[in-house]
């Protein structure tokens, strides 16, 4: 059946267009442009019809790219071989492209920390920690969803285990349904936000932009969106008991040990004194083992401990010293402007490949040099090295040290400190040699740490005074509970995510070493088996080949699409309207958010972001900042009706008596909250431009 639908649909689609060049070629009305339009407009029909996305691309871009050819030569058999040309061409680009390699480790890492079970001890722990707060049972369902979607990044998954576990404590403390399944679903996209975050790989490997850059960037928005849901959640319990009552006392407490009690009894109420006075007070240590202290000192000092070396990387971090390098400004990135490379001028679009199909690269690639001399630079481009790799210092650049004084500068540009003087400049940092018994250049102190630095201590110090003054012997067993569940997937996001902020590693590297901690946690809580494993990397290979083939068929249909010269009528009727900055933001999100309500965030960026992203040059917009704006819009695809994936993942797990209609109605709230946020973004665009400014601009 589904194979005479798609024969159906696709003989439709190639009538509607030989009917449009037979009535109106003729009159000059139809140019190859309009043809690309059709073709982006059929597309969309094809896949709100439920045509596999990543094969309608593939097809509809074989189909009319070999249109295109044809409308220019006239020749069959030629048209053929550049169609097909371009499709190996894509295609190969598509497999040598580095940013995907890490998409199947981190979803290997996803699925192994699924399946280790942590999400039950977490959701418990969190339940517990929050219980004082109103709503508490849907506020510990937002955190957990949060975290638990950090370390896996499938909305799917979060969504079904949050369904099995939270739902029913929800509805049974007397929760209303919309609530609970608004807290549920919304915290459970929260995963193609945070990083690492596939959708993040995905809108990086389309659009060009750095996927490090991005996942620094969506870090604070992501927080940002997630303590905003809290917020909606405590209001609404403080408006409105009746949808989230309180939790009684009998749910808040935690059973305590039987040496806890001991401590509890002989006068001290808070952990950390009790301890330390039970230590140097044996006669007051009567039946409570010196091991049981020791490891629950252990265990509340760790946070001492983690604080303290936080504070001392973000103090290495603001001090180290600046390295500036001195390069030339036709040799400096983005000199030459953002630009696609999808879309060449001719006429009507359509820009004649050499013999074998392949176009010629665009104004600021790289150029071959000519035999025996080297290249020009290209404008906005890279330039050869001259042989040896040095460059011959300007005039006027280099100072010649005096006689009796410094020691000459070595070839290369780079000064040799006097013996016993100061600190050489940084490696690659062109300086002129001081004068003699001068100090050298500060370049290469440490700088004074920043009030904002000390006022970061400050704020570290109040909170450990308080969780230490609060600690009771109650707070230590829920503290603990916290450390069995969230401490391990804590260090393994920490490891993935720092090692990717700081340099450390690539995406690629820091997500093999995740998928290996995701292994080591499926094994130290004893669900690593054949079994699990085998499902994982099935899953694993499932996701990935969806994830490979959109990018072949997104690749082919853009090169359709800009060989017809779609992207040039686009960007023709969007600069004619004279828009602004802002009008232009609100359009492109207006019409991304709409998108979000009929197709998927897939579907969203392989089609719609290589028409959006060579825009943003023509209006002075980062790519970076319109990449975190999208990404906090797309998180209304996976709540937005008909095709709101998370509603279907809550249902298939929920009682009988929760309808579909109920969930969407629930989910309603928190996508307005999503638009607050992404106003929130564009108001205050320092959300997500400061941490990726810090460390890497």
């Amino acid at each position: 059946m589904k194979i005479h639908k798609a024969l159906w649909f696709g003989l439709s689609c190639i009538g509607i267009v030989l009917l449009m060049i037979a009535f109106l070629t003729p009159w000059g009305e139809l140019t190859t442009g309009h043809i690309g339009l059709l073709m982006l407009a059929l597309i969309v029909v094809a896949i709100m019809l439920g045509f596999p996305t990543a094969f309608t691309l593939m097809g509809m871009g074989v189909l009319f790219t070999f249109l295109a050819y044809y409308m220019q030569s006239a020749d069959a058999g030629r048209s053929v071989g550049q169609t097909l040309d371009l499709m190996v061409q894509r295609t190969y680009a598509t497999m040598t492209n580095d940013s995907l390699i890490s998409i199947p480790l981190f979803v290997f890492m996803g699925y192994l920390v699924e399946r280790a079970n942590l999400i039950e001890k977490l959701f418990r722990s969190m339940h517990l920690a929050l219980a004082r707060l109103p709503g508490a049972l849907a506020v510990a369902t937002l955190a957990t969803c949060a975290i638990f979607a950090t370390a896996t990044g499938i909305v799917g998954a979060v969504v079904t285990l949050m369904g099995l576990l939270a739902m029913p404590a929800m509805l049974k403390a007397g929760y209303s349904v919309r609530l609970t399944a608004g807290s549920i679903t919304a915290g459970g996209c929260l995963g193609i936000l945070l990083p690492p975050s596939v959708m993040l790989i995905v809108y990086g490997a389309t659009t060009g932009v750095s996927v490090v850059q991005l996942y620094a960037g969506a870090l604070f928005p992501g927080i940002m969106l997630a303590g905003l849901y809290m917020l909606y959640v405590i209001l609404v319990a403080k408006l409105r008991p009746d949808m989230a009552p309180p939790l009684p006392v009998s749910e808040r407490g935690v059973p305590l040990s039987p040496e806890a009690k001991t401590l509890a009894a002989a006068g001290y109420t808070r952990a950390l004194s009790g301890m330390v006075a039970a230590l140097f007070k044996g006669r007051r240590n009567h039946g409570v083992p010196f091991g049981f202290m020791l490891r629950n000192l252990v265990t509340v000092l760790a946070p001492l401990a983690l604080t303290v070396l936080l504070v001392a990387v973000v103090h290495h971090g603001v001090t180290r010293p600046i390295v500036e390098y001195d390069i030339p400004a036709e040799l400096q990135l983005g000199s030459g402007g953002f630009d696609s490379g999808l879309s060449e001028p001719g006429a009507d679009g359509l820009a004649e490949p050499p013999g074998g199909g392949f176009a010629e690269p665009p104004i600021g690639g790289l150029a071959e040099p000519p035999v025996g001399g080297l290249a020009e630079p290209p404008i906005g481009g890279l330039a050869e090295p001259p042989i040896g790799g040095l460059v011959e210092p300007p005039i006027g650049g280099l100072a010649e040290p005096p006689v009796g004084g410094l020691a000459e500068p070595p070839i290369g540009g780079l000064v040799e400190p006097p013996v016993g003087g100061s600190a050489a400049p940084s490696a690659g940092q062109l300086a002129e040699p001081p004068s003699p018994g001068a100090a050298d250049s500060s370049a290469s102190a440490s700088r004074p740490a920043p009030t904002g630095f000390w006022i970061f201590v400050a704020v570290c110090a109040v909170v450990l005074a308080v969780f230490y003054a609060a600690l009771t012997w109650a707070r230590l067993e829920i503290f603990k509970m916290l450390m069995g569940s969230f401490f391990p997937l804590a260090v393994m996001i920490a490891a993935v995510l720092g090692s990717i902020a700081f340099g450390l590693a690539t995406p690629s590297e820091a997500a093999a070493m995740g998928a290996m901690g995701g292994a080591l946690l499926a094994l130290a809580y004893r669900r690593l088996n054949l079994p699990v494993l085998r499902e994982s990397v099935f899953l694993t290979a499932k996701t990935t080949a969806m994830v490979c083939w959109l990018f072949v068929g997104s690749s082919i249909f853009s090169a359709a699409f800009a060989l017809l010269g779609g992207q040039r009528i686009i960007e023709e009727w969007v600069l004619s309207l004279g828009l602004t900055p802002i009008q232009f933001l609100l359009l492109a999100q207006v019409i991304i958010f709409l998108l979000g309500w009929p197709l998927e965030w897939t579907e969203i960026i392989v089609i719609f972001m290589p028409i959006f992203v060579p825009l943003l040059n023509a209006f002075g917009i980062d790519p970076l900042f319109f990449g975190l704006l999208v990404a906090l819009n797309l998180q209304t695809a996976f709540l937005s009706p008909p095709v709101a994936m998370s509603a279907f993942y809550l249902k298939g797990v929920s009682p009988p008596h929760v309808t579909l209609n109920q969930i969407f109605l629930g989910m309603m709230p928190f996508m307005g909250i999503q638009v607050v946020a992404i106003f929130l973004l564009y108001v205050f665009p320092g959300i997500g431009m400061w941490l990726p400014t810090v460390l890497y601009r």
